[in-house]
């Protein structure tokens, strides 16, 4: 359970900590400043990442009771 909670930290330090190594405007990735693209595409890791991590929680593996 805690590599849950691990992987989880993973989006915050991606963008809060990847903000100072990102803090350029060139070069332009997609037509997008390289800031802007670093948090775009961590938007998108995190949907991945909590994906994943529903994935691997074993309360989400226990079949329904009817």
């Amino acid at each position: 359970m805690k590599r849950l909670y691990l992987l989880g930290t993973i989006p915050f330090v991606g963008i809060l900590g990847g903000i100072f190594f990102a803090n350029r405007v060139t070069p332009y990735i997609l037509g997008m400043p390289f800031i802007l693209f670093w948090l775009v595409l961590w938007v998108v890791l995190i949907s991945a990442t909590m994906a994943v991590i529903y994935r691997l929680d074993p309360a989400n593996r226990e079949e329904p009771t009817t």
